[in-house]
């Protein structure tokens, strides 16, 4: 009997996407052959999407689900086409994938969670689920990632644009939860979406990314004749204006926010208004944003200075 290597499974899966466990009992009966397994797997009905795994799914929606304020979930579904991400049939299954996902344990791990055991039918796993669901819709699927927030003392808010094309959770902490806080934190997380910040602030940055700037912005300045020239002080200065610049555009509450009338208020100033007004202090612990195909091979579009022009003043 052949020896089944971790790289065939992972081929036959790419290939069928078939659940782990189910390809590997696939090559096991087939004595390691491919072609064999491929339609051990289609006679199971488990490998229905066929060729299909092959071609790229990089559109799809974001969905997020909500539960009691406090905990939630942001998934990315993947299709090959906006006209199937547009499609009911598939949006319902994307809501079935997030209220699977909110109870799971193996958030970053997508293989450990599709071969869970799908809630819904419990004869299946949410491969096999996946699998059945490619087969009726007509194009490869793929649950790419997905993760989870809470907020023990605050709330979770969310928020989707452009059909689900973008997905942003803001979990904060506040012991008043009310209408007009869930509004603020909405315009935060719409804020989110449009500027994609890395941080909440500026305590999040490790040191040595700090240190690593600052490298990058003296070469810089080396490298630049008539800068290189002027005093250390003076180099100092510059290299520290450069950094505090970057640090307004990465960390969230330093940035703009993009609602301020005065054009200058910060998201943290916007912030401490807010929690004057009801009361209560109101700050943002953690946010996750997901925008759909992000990083995969698909034609390139703004969709953040979409959200921006639809944010307004």
């Amino acid at each position: 009997m052949a020896a089944i290597s971790a790289a065939m499974v992972k081929e036959l899966r790419e290939m069928t996407g078939a659940g782990m466990m189910d390809c590997k009992k696939a090559l096991a009966a087939t004595d390691g052959d491919m072609d064999k397994a491929v339609e051990f797997l289609r006679e199971k009905g488990l490998a229905a999407a066929g060729k299909k795994a092959g071609r790229i799914a990089a559109e799809g929606i974001v969905s997020m689900l909500v539960q009691d304020d406090k905990k939630a979930v942001i998934v990315e579904v993947n299709s090959e086409t906006d006209f199937v991400a547009k499609n009911a049939l598939f949006q319902e299954y994307v809501g079935q994938v997030a209220a699977q996902a909110i109870k799971s344990s193996n958030e970053g791990n997508i293989d450990a969670f599709l071969e869970e055991t799908w809630e819904l039918d419990p004869a299946f796993t949410v491969a096999q689920a996946l699998s059945q669901k490619i087969a009726v819709i007509g194009e490869n699927l793929k649950i790419r990632r997905f993760a989870t927030v809470e907020a023990a003392d605050g709330c979770v808010v969310s928020y989707s644009h452009g059909g689900g094309r973008i997905g942003v959770l803001v979990a904060a902490s506040t012991s008043v939860v009310n209408d007009e806080v869930k509004e603020a934190l909405k315009n935060v997380a719409m804020q989110v979406a449009a500027l994609s910040p890395k941080y909440v602030s500026r305590d999040e940055i490790d040191a040595d990314y700090i240190a690593h700037e600052r490298e990058i912005l003296l070469a810089q300045i080396k490298n630049d004749p008539k800068e290189a020239a002027k005093p250390e002080k003076v180099i100092e200065g510059m290299i520290n204006g450069r950094l505090n610049k970057e640090m307004k555009e990465i960390c969230l509450v330093d940035q703009v926010y993009v609602k301020a009338e005065d054009g200058k208020q910060t998201v943290g100033q916007y912030l401490k208004e807010v929690s004057k007004a009801v009361g209560a202090e109101v700050s943002v612990k953690s946010f996750v944003r997901y925008e759909t195909g992000e990083g995969l091979e698909k034609k390139n579009e703004d969709f953040a200075a979409e959200v921006a022009a639809q944010m307004g003043k």
